[in-house]
C-alpha cells in the first residue's frame, strides 16, 4: 500500500472522458484540492437555504492514519455567505461514497451555483491514532481546568 495513493472514481458517465470535474489544485501553493459541482444545470441556493450538491466523485483513503476534510472555500463564504452546512466534512478513510457538498447560503441573497463551479476545497492529513493510558488523576498544570477565555481577550 502506497500510503499517499488516494483512489478516485467518476461516477457521472460523462465525466469519465472528460477531467472538468477532477480536484485540482489552485496555485502551486495550495494546501487544498478544490472540489468542483457535478450539476446538469444551474441552482438557485436561497438566502438561509441548504442544499447537497453531488461532486462527481469518490475516493478511497484506505490507509487509516490519512483523513480527509472538506472545508469551505474563503472567497465564497466571506464576499457571498457560502459555507459549508455542517461547517466541515469529515472523510473516514474507509469511506468509499460519493462526496457530497453541503452548502448553507448564510447570506441576505440568493446564490447562484453553475455547473462545474469550485464549491468546497479538501485536504488530506495525518491521524494519530492514541494509546489511552487510564489514570486517577492528571499532574497539575499552570492551566488545570481553567476554560473558554482563561488567557484574557
Amino acid at each position: 500500500m502506497n500510503t499517499n495513493k488516494i483512489q478516485i472514481k467518476f461516477l457521472n458517465s460523462d465525466m469519465k472522458n472528460n477531467n472538468i470535474f477532477f480536484p485540482e489544485y489552485a496555485t502551486p501553493g495550495s494546501s487544498a484540492l478544490d472540489l468542483k459541482a457535478c450539476i446538469n444545470k444551474k441552482i438557485i441556493l436561497s438566502s438561509k437555504e441548504v442544499v447537497l450538491i453531488p461532486t462527481g466523485i469518490s475516493i478511497y483513503i484506505e490507509n487509516p492514519y490519512i483523513t480527509a476534510l472538506i472545508l469551505p472555500r474563503s472567497g465564497l463564504g466571506h464576499k457571498n455567505g457560502i459555507v459549508l452546512g455542517n461547517l466541515v466534512g469529515l472523510i473516514d478513510s474507509d469511506y468509499q461514497g460519493e462526496l457530497m457538498i453541503s452548502l448553507w447560503n448564510r447570506g441576505r441573497k440568493d446564490f447562484c451555483i453553475n455547473p462545474n463551479d469550485r464549491i468546497a476545497q479538501i485536504v488530506f492529513v495525518p491521524i494519530i491514532r492514541p494509546e489511552f493510558d487510564i489514570v486517577k488523576k492528571f499532574k497539575k498544570t499552570i492551566r488545570f481546568q481553567s476554560g473558554f477565555g482563561h488567557s484574557g481577550i
